[in-house]
């Protein structure tokens, strides 16, 4: 049985509270540092209902190996039920973090990401199932964006999750910029189909439910 997970307030996230916006990365570097958490969708009702999709889709389709683009503070990934797992996220605390929790598991390891410093032409990364949860809408430029997603897709193996809204809506926040993500799937990696899409059971009821699942497979 999944157990219940409540969220801590993060350090200064009221707005008054903030220095100024400087890019995606470094938000979330001063956010984990200064005590802040991977935010509501990642705690309580929501959490579960990502950790019981996920943790279905894993069971049913035999996936031995995942890999996550943004792995936070760790809190969703208690809930997780994966034979093999790798973090990777932006945030050095982040990834601090989660090798602490985690650091009697031998069945997981992690790796701060460096969008930049970041070519795995072996395949090192390369696992059956790639995880982008409440990353995507967190990727304010553009270039990142593009980075990101081709990454995400060739880390995936078999499968490719992105657990995000898909929607266009300006304006949202300094650190949150909601993309229409599919058409880009679509036009930049025809290499992958999408198989399933399930819905939010708590959109328009919780805070943070604006993502639903999106589940790609590989073309062979």
């Amino acid at each position: 049985m999944l157990r219940s997970l409540r969220r801590r307030r993060p350090a200064g996230e009221d707005p008054d509270d903030q220095p100024p916006f400087l890019d995606s990365a470094s938000y979330w570097e001063r956010r984990y540092a200064t005590g802040g958490d991977s935010g509501v969708g990642s705690y309580d009702q929501l959490a579960q209902f990502k950790a019981t999709t996920l943790n279905r889709f894993v069971a049913d389709h035999g996936v031995a190996s995942v890999v996550e683009l943004g792995c936070g503070d760790g809190n969703q990934l208690a809930l997780a039920e994966y034979p093999s797992y790798i973090g990777l996220d932006v945030a050095p605390s982040a990834v601090d973090r989660c090798i602490a929790a985690f650091r009697d598991d031998p069945s997981k390891s992690f790796f701060r990401y460096d969008p930049d410093r970041f070519v795995d032409r072996q395949g090192t990364f390369r696992c059956d199932l790639a995880l982008s949860l409440d990353v995507v809408f967190h990727l304010v430029e553009d270039a990142v964006f593009e980075r990101y997603m081709h990454t995400l897709f060739d880390c995936g193996g078999r499968f490719v999750c992105i657990y995000s809204s898909n929607d266009e809506v300006p304006d949202i926040g300094h650190h949150v910029r909601h993309r229409h993500f599919t058409p880009w799937v679509e036009q930049h990696r025809p290499d992958w189909v999408l198989v399933e899409r399930v819905p939010n059971p708590h959109r328009g009821r919780l805070e943070g439910a604006v993502s639903d699942f999106w589940f790609y497979a590989a073309v062979r």
